[in-house]
């Protein structure tokens, strides 16, 4: 797998960790450009950045954002036209994690869960398909979560944003369609990223086990799939929701 994506610009959120930083990175060694957004610019993400970008040979141009902050995606829109005015790939990746019982759930938690997870990740998407209308083409990736359509115990909030997610993977792929840009969503299972250590050991278990293939995915599991939709070999797919899983059926 290597210059799939040779060429072309890529805009990834949350970036530096977990799902994103493998993205990020399998995306560099197929040839992609990527723009890496994050919340916080720190030295050790700057350091991981170039270091990829050596290895690679392609930049890795780091941007901050508030997902939560209307104004800050709207002048991150900006910026990242005056980084490049073509972008081929959006990852829609960044998210944060909740759990707590329906009764416990407090609308705060409830309206923070979702301004990261579904509001912020729509603004972004706005504002980066219009970039690609102009060139009528591109390929936008949400990061859902079987979390969407598995009901377990203190879900509630992380569970339904993701749902939301999924759906409106739909009607952003049925509107985008005839600008040329494919919409998929990827929903992983249990993945060994900082929520699996968030998570408590029987809830782990209880995802690991009701998979064919009795493990966790690796963050890579998923990036190998982001490559897939981002690349032309998925020149046909849109409007999906591929999950990977390990076989929970």
């Amino acid at each position: 797998m290597h210059n799939l994506l040779n060429n072309k610009v890529a805009v990834v959120t949350g970036a530096n960790r977990g799902i994103g930083k493998s993205i990020v990175e399998t995306f560099a060694r197929n040839g992609a450009m990527v723009i890496a957004c994050v919340r916080t610019v720190s030295s050790d993400v700057e350091l991981w950045a170039q270091e990829m970008g050596k290895k690679s040979k392609k930049p890795i141009v780091l941007v901050s954002v508030d997902l939560s902050d209307e104004n800050s995606i709207k002048d991150l829109v900006k910026r990242i036209y005056t980084i490049s005015k073509k972008v081929d790939i959006l990852v829609n990746n960044a998210g944060i994690a909740s759990g707590s019982l329906f009764h416990m759930t407090t609308m705060s938690e409830l309206k923070n869960v979702f301004e990261i997870n579904f509001f912020g990740q729509i603004t972004v998407s706005q504002g980066i398909s219009r970039i690609m209308m102009r060139n009528k083409s591109g390929s936008i990736i949400n990061i859902s979560s079987t979390a969407a359509f598995i009901a377990d115990q203190g879900t509630l909030s992380y569970g339904a944003s993701k749902a939301a997610f999924a759906r409106a993977t739909k009607s952003m792929a049925v509107e985008l369609g005839v600008a040329g840009i494919r919409v998929n969503a990827i929903a992983p299972s249990i993945t060994k990223t900082d929520m699996f250590d968030q998570m408590s050991e029987d809830a782990r278990n209880k995802l690991i086990k009701s998979s064919v293939l009795k493990r966790y995915a690796e963050p890579q599991d998923i990036a190998n799939t982001a490559l897939f939709l981002a690349s032309d070999l998925s020149t046909y797919i849109t409007g999906q929701t591929l999950r990977v899983d390990g076989g929970i059926i």
